[in-house]
């Protein structure tokens, strides 16, 4: 009997939309994005940075390089960095916030 290896990322889409609430876009945030290469994301209170990495990684197929946590006003924030030198820009443009 062989079992198969379970797979790297093991979020489901559902579970891994429930982790990333909304993108959160600023003008502190955007430029963030163009000279940091960093997206912030509000998600929920009780993720992890390995969940946050899961769940960019079955939502958006994008690759993490840092992620910082912050408890603010507006809910938990996590600002995201890609290992692509435009991640952010090209995730930005196709959630549609540039």
């Amino acid at each position: 009997m062989s079992k198969e290896t379970p797979a790297k990322n093991q979020l489901s889409i559902e579970d891994a939309r429930s982790v990333l609430i909304q993108p959160y876009i600023t003008e502190k945030t955007f430029n963030m994005i163009e000279k940091e290469n960093k997206l912030i994301f509000i998600v929920r209170e009780k993720s992890t940075k390995q969940l946050i990495r899961e769940a960019m990684s079955v939502l958006y197929d994008v690759e993490v390089i840092d992620i910082n946590t912050a408890r603010t006003i507006r809910g938990k924030k996590a600002a995201v960095r890609f290992r692509d030198p435009n991640g952010a820009r090209d995730l930005a443009t196709t959630l549609g916030l540039v």
